[in-house]
This record gives C-alpha cells, sequence and structure tokens, in this order.
C-alpha cells in the first residue's frame, strides 16, 4: 500500500451518526435540551455535535411550526447531530433518555470522511492566485 492510500484508509471510516429531532423551547432544568446535549456530548468525549434550527417542521401533534412572519413560532423543529464511532455512541444513549421526552432518536451508519486540514499559508497562497504547492512560483 503507498503512503498516500495508507492515507486514505486512515480518512475514511465506518461512524455511527445519531440525530436528535426535538422543539427549540424544550427544556431541561430551565435550560436549551439541544444545548444540554450538546454539554453532555462534549464531556463525555464524543468528536463533535452540531445543532440545526429547523425553519418549518411538524411532528406527532401534526400542527405545522414554522417561522414565517405571520406565524411566528418557539416550537421550531431543532435537530442535534453527533457522529463518533458505533460503540461511543451507543455508550451515550443512556444520556438521552431523560433529555429528549417527546423527541425522536435516529441512528446512521455512516461512512466518515475527514480530509487533511490545509496549512493557513497554502490556503492564503492558492487564493492569491498563483502559488503551488511545491514552493511557489519564485522558489
Amino acid at each position: 500500500m503507498t503512503d498516500t492510500e495508507q492515507e486514505l484508509a486512515r480518512a475514511h471510516g465506518n461512524a455511527l451518526r445519531l440525530t436528535v429531532l426535538l422543539r427549540e423551547n424544550d427544556r431541561f432544568h430551565h435550560r436549551p435540551a439541544y444545548a444540554e446535549i450538546v454539554h453532555r456530548a462534549h464531556v463525555a468525549g464524543l468528536a463533535g455535535a452540531s445543532v440545526f434550527r429547523g425553519v418549518e417542521g411538524f411532528g406527532a401533534s401534526s400542527m405545522v411550526h414554522t417561522t414565517r412572519l405571520l406565524s411566528l413560532s418557539e416550537e421550531l423543529p431543532v435537530a442535534v447531530v453527533i457522529v463518533d464511532e458505533a460503540p461511543r455512541i451507543r455508550a451515550f444513549l443512556p444520556e438521552l433518555e431523560e433529555l429528549t421526552r417527546g423527541g425522536l432518536v435516529l441512528l446512521d451508519e455512516v461512512e466518515a470522511v475527514h480530509f487533511p486540514a490545509r496549512d493557513a499559508s497554502q490556503g492564503r497562497d492558492a487564493a492569491a492566485g498563483g502559488e503551488t504547492a511545491g514552493g511557489g512560483a519564485g522558489a
């Protein structure tokens, strides 16, 4: 296996995506439930968590909640997404039980692809238009 193939093998891997669907105003001890989930995921050492706010949606109540001006709502859908190795995600599930009353938790097997971080000076040079990774125009 070449160095590039080994690097790509390390950059790809099977993972589990945990998505928690809830309402923006769901609370846990006076704190937004989505914020508590992110905090607990951080404490648990999971790879990362992101919160996405929906602009419109409905759930079990069948009532549509929207951001449209004439029907302002604090019941907008929110999704918390966490991706990590399957055993780490499954170990985190008990934490969600008390936080997601009325919410929905989804688990999806995914393939994770990690691209190496770009050196800040490389990105700047490429954006400036001309230098190559081999050292630049005058090197």
